[in-house]
């Protein structure tokens, strides 16, 4: 059932009341604008517009070169599209990493000129002091720990984080560190199910869990893994729920048999 319309508009507040509850929280990516038009009248709570639009969308094999006209032309697009959901952009890769400044004012370009309610960054503790800017300059800001892919290089490939006690305890920590800086949910990649469960747990603020277990407060998936459109790789957390590349493709097929035959377009397509 369609959940569409403004009047129960999801915002930070809901999300975290929502963790009260214990509701659980549904995310998914979208880049463009009938994607997320789709999603948002099926209902979802929040929509990512994910720096992994650089992989799933354009074609470059990690998210490193995605820049911030690239990230503001997307979320432009998605913002334009959504009533209900919150809109959370991605600060792509050196968009926030060289100061606090930086991350002000390019967060605030997503919220001004892009319409985002919000944005993500990935980091531990490092970013405190960006993540307490940007929300004193009133931006909402949701974290993102365990997997970080724009330092994937750094991490030696994409691999599950935090398997060994000090690299748990460390992810832990950076939680708690990034939850008093004022982030109102944070993103919980690859990392082991229990220790997701134990940062749920110990936080006031939703976590969002991919790979991550059952035990986190909500769920984030990228779109084209869910729906079968990209199939290039699918990761072992993502369950697909549609084999639209198929789908598409045989469409296409069909599409192309009737233009050599000539049965396409017939007397009803034409004027």
């Amino acid at each position: 059932m369609s959940t569409h319309g403004k009047l129960n508009k999801v915002t930070s507040t809901t999300v975290r009341n929502m963790k009260r509850r214990g509701e659980k929280i549904s995310m998914l990516t979208a880049y463009d604008y009938p994607t997320a038009l789709c999603i948002d009248e099926a209902g979802i709570d929040m929509i990512l517009v994910g720096d992994s639009l650089g992989m799933v969308v354009l074609g470059y094999d990690s998210t490193l070169p995605v820049t911030m006209e690239v990230m503001l032309h997307h979320t432009r697009a998605v913002s334009r599209a959504v009533q209900r959901a919150m809109v959370i952009a991605d600060l792509p890769f050196l968009s926030y990493q060289c100061s606090p400044d930086d991350a002000v004012r390019n967060a605030g370009r997503m919220l001004q000129e892009a319409g985002a309610q919000g944005v993500k960054l990935e980091g531990g503790r490092e970013f405190a002091e960006a993540t307490r800017r940007m929300v004193a300059a009133g931006i909402p800001v949701m974290a993102h720990l365990g997997l970080t892919p724009q330092s994937v290089h750094q991490l030696g490939g994409y691999r599950v984080q935090g398997k060994d006690d000090a690299g748990a305890r460390r992810i832990l920590e950076d939680a708690r560190i990034l939850e008093e800086a004022g982030a109102f949910s944070l993103v919980l990649e690859c990392v082991p199910a229990t220790l997701a469960a134990e940062i749920t747990a110990a936080l006031g603020i939703p976590t969002i869990g991919i790979g991550a277990g059952s035990r986190c407060d909500g769920q984030v998936l990228v779109l084209h893994d869910v729906m079968g459109m990209f199939e290039r790789f699918t990761p072992k957390f993502v369950k697909k729920y549609a084999q639209v590349n198929a789908l598409m493709k045989e469409a296409a097929q069909a599409y192309i048999t009737d233009v050599r035959e000539g049965a396409f377009p017939g007397p009803e397509h034409s004027f």
